[in-house]
């Protein structure tokens, strides 16, 4: 189960740690061609971190936020060459792909910050219901 915190009684914030580096969405596909025609294709790294988040999310205890939400997300990476902006969109289609959030597009504000640990990269995260 995850720290539940009360405030005031009306809901709860969810906190959340999941380890390893978060990566950029801009970065994770590449163009295949499908017969005469072409697509995009996630690319291994992606796959990788969508299975280890999702095995990760399965330890908590939650149920899914179907309104709006402010999320709160410190993001440690292994290194300064990493986009934050870009990392947002993965973890926020990962929690819609876990059944944390209803729909990513229900998200009212994003408080983000980018930390270095080079040892022990991760996302630690708050969704709040509004």
């Amino acid at each position: 189960k995850p720290p539940f915190i009360t405030l005031d009684g009306a809901f709860f914030i969810m906190k959340y740690t999941i380890k390893g580096t978060a990566p950029s969405k801009s970065n994770c596909y590449k163009i295949v061609k499908l017969g005469n025609r072409c697509g995009m294709a996630k690319q291994k790294n992606l796959y990788t971190y969508e299975k280890s988040f999702l095995t990760q999310m399965s330890q908590y205890d939650y149920d899914m936020i179907e309104g709006e939400f402010k999320f709160v997300i410190h993001v440690y990476y292994p290194n300064r060459r990493s986009d934050l902006d870009n990392s947002l969109k993965v973890v926020l289609d990962c929690l819609q792909k876990c059944g944390a959030i209803k729909n990513d597009n229900k998200t009212i504000e994003i408080i983000a910050r980018k930390h270095l640990d080079k040892e022990n990269p991760r996302i630690e995260f708050d969704i709040i219901p509004l």
